[in-house]
């Protein structure tokens, strides 16, 4: 057993087929209570498979409307059915979308697809071999039913939890050292996360969403603008690399350090963000004033959103309640920096990091019991760095209950 995993922790298992059989189930109801009038669901996301078939590989899912499912595969359909507790009649080899149309009849009718993630090019591939009567997203709907964590998935992301919040505050501080690059801090972090459990990738639904396992910054490489949509910042590599860390910032005495990353399990991914201040041997630097209290402020906010996180909220009163309860000057670099900012203040997470439902306006629905969020008030601060902090906790009678930590103040190395 690894040294940074505490107790006998199992770290892989199967789906079981009852898991799978009761996500076939409220999907198939959540479908018939939204899209009544369907008849076919094609599934090409990877992720998706994972989630209603327990194995992710090259190919194709598909619901019909007398409850039917089935798993094509390319391939590997030997690694398929060694995975998925799939029946074995479920689980059918594929060569093309000839196969869909043997098994499924040419006619498919109305038809659902993930028009997030589906290609011109596959849809043309499918219209060969299919007749599709109407073509409509499944999308909103598939993010419903993953929104709502059983019992099964609670497990592994309270270990994910639990692990994520051993290894920021306890095993990355001993990384830091005077002079060490931003990149050198990410190499580190990547093989000290994967001693502790770390399932070594990090899963994003957002088209074309690239941020490796974590985005970390020294100082003001914090605030430097990025093309992901988070409220932190970071130089990156190189135009080509532009996440990660940069090989040339280095560590100084009296720097920040800002640690955002998700840490994922068996599938299952909580985010946590940390902030430091590397003080080194024998410096006197301070915080800055300014950082302290906005960091202090940005605490209050995770736990006044984690207190409303109960089921029958809703995600957008939440929202504007908020950012209208706070003061004009504090709004200023807060949820990014400069004129970048994000208009969000939480997100959902499970098999990937940004998932439905998002604490933001246009959010109306009310919340349900075992959603999580991944709450992250966050502020630039000029010529420092961003503060803030980021926990997940899951949507209770109670309020949301923490599985990373609780919030902490800037912690001085």
């Amino acid at each position: 057993m690894n040294e940074t995993i505490r107790g006998e922790v199992v770290l892989n298992e199967a789906v079981p087929r009852e898991e799978l059989n009761a996500r076939r189930e409220r999907f198939l109801k959540k479908m018939d209570e939204l899209a009544p009038g369907w008849e076919t669901v094609i599934l090409v996301s990877r992720v998706n498979q994972l989630y209603f078939a327990g194995t992710m590989q090259d190919g194709v899912m598909t619901f019909q409307k007398d409850g039917s499912r089935k798993l094509f595969v390319r391939r590997s359909f030997e690694r398929a059915c060694d995975e998925s507790n799939l029946p074995r009649d479920e689980i059918l080899p594929m060569s093309s979308f000839r196969n869909l149309a043997s098994a499924l009849g040419e006619e498919i009718g109305e038809t659902y697809v993930e028009k997030d993630v589906l290609t011109v090019s596959i849809l043309e591939m499918m219209e060969r071999y299919l007749k599709i009567r109407a073509l409509k997203s499944v999308d909103p709907i598939v993010a419903r039913v993953r929104a709502v964590k059983s019992p099964w998935e609670m497990k592994w992301l309270e270990l994910a939890g639990r692990q994520h919040h051993l290894f920021m505050t306890e095993i990355l501080p001993t990384y830091f050292r005077e002079g060490m690059s931003e990149c050198d801090l990410a190499g580190e972090i990547y093989r000290g996360a994967l001693k502790c459990g770390y399932q070594g990738v990090t899963r994003f639904g957002m088209f074309q969403c690239e941020v490796a396992y974590g985005q970390y910054g020294f100082g003001e490489s914090s605030l430097y603008p990025t093309n992901f949509n988070g409220p932190g910042g970071s130089r990156g590599m190189s135009a080509a690399s532009p996440f990660t860390g940069s090989r040339e910032i280095r560590l100084e005495r009296g720097m920040s350090v800002f640690a955002d990353m998700s840490f994922a399990v068996n599938g299952y991914h909580t985010d946590k963000t940390q902030v430091f201040f590397f003080r080194g041997d024998g410096s006197e630097a301070k915080i800055p004033e300014e950082a302290l209290e906005a960091h202090e402020k940005c605490r209050e906010l995770e736990l006044a959103i984690a207190d409303r996180l109960r089921p029958g909220a809703i995600p957008g009163e939440i929202y504007a309640d908020i950012m209208e309860s706070l003061p004009k000057d504090f709004l200023v670099n807060f949820q990014g920096f400069g004129a970048r900012s994000v208009k969000f203040l939480g997100h959902s997470i499970g098999l990937q990091v940004d998932e439905y439902p998002v604490l933001a306006r246009g959010f109306s629905e009310p919340l349900e019991e075992n959603v999580l969020f991944a709450v992250e008030p966050k502020k630039g601060i000029a010529g420092y760095g961003t503060v803030g902090v980021e926990d997940t906790f899951v949507v209770t009678p109670d309020g949301g209950r923490c599985l990373t930590g609780k919030p902490d103040g800037i912690l001085e190395i």
